[in-house]
């Protein structure tokens, strides 16, 4: 994946955030919720420095990547210039990768295997500059149990978010998850949210561009949204 600037304009990357902030507060008061429970993950994979800075420059300060290396490339010298930044990881992760994410990312919203769940755990236990960052575990659902994406199957979600928390001591806040695309969306968050619920878990990340409005009234907390803030990119894959 290259990265490229937005095909659109600062002034269109502000209006568009504001846009999309502004929906995902009336789909949260049409649920009966209060629009502060919803966080908006504005997804900057793809984009060069310059679109990233319109939305920081906006007063935006969360956001989300899908690769680590891309990651790496951008978001040191931001998160030094902005240092409220939060940053989610919401790709799949490597675990020769897991010390690089460790080190960059306040949230990591791809754990999504045991192996992964002990990397994690054995780099935090061999670095104390890494266990001190207070970072935020989502367990990754493959709610539509297709092959080609990563996560957990839901039959065996359960058991892996007590690996995750108790095995190799990750404090799991929340689960994600990528319904397929083309089926009617609102079945996968709600089997989602009752993987949540009887887990104890707080925060569900679900719902993109395309869906964040009906993922907010099944519970969603982190919704993740990037064409509708910065425009059609040459990237693959939802968002």
């Amino acid at each position: 994946m290259t990265e490229t600037d937005a095909p659109l304009s600062p002034k269109d990357i502000a209006a568009n955030l504001a846009a999309v902030l502004g929906r995902i507060e009336a789909a949260a008061r049409a649920a009966g919720r209060a629009p502060g429970d919803v966080t908006l993950v504005a997804v900057s994979k793809g984009l060069g420095v310059p679109a990233i800075r319109a939305a920081l420059e906006a007063g935006y300060r969360v956001f989300g990547e899908n690769r680590v290396q891309e990651a790496e490339a951008k978001w040191p010298a931001l998160k030094a210039e902005y240092p409220d930044v939060t940053l989610h990881l919401i790709g799949p992760l490597q675990t020769n990768k897991a010390a690089h994410a460790l080190a960059l990312f306040d949230v990591i919203e791809t754990v999504d295997r045991v192996r992964l769940a002990a990397k994690l755990r054995a780099e935090l236990d061999r670095r104390p500059d890494l266990a001190a960052r207070a970072i935020t575990y989502f367990v990754q659902v493959n709610i539509g149990e297709e092959p080609q994406k990563a996560g957990v199957a839901p039959a065996e979600a359960d058991a892996l978010i007590r690996a995750v928390a108790e095995d190799h001591r990750l404090p799991v806040s929340g689960l994600m998850c990528i319904p397929p695309v083309g089926e009617e969306p609102a079945l996968h968050f709600a089997l989602l949210a009752k993987i949540a619920e009887r887990n104890g878990l707080a925060r569900l990340s679900m719902g993109m561009s395309a869906d964040f409005e009906t993922a907010v009234a099944f519970g969603a907390t982190d919704v993740r949204v990037g064409t509708a803030i910065f425009g059609v990119r040459e990237t693959h894959g939802p968002e």
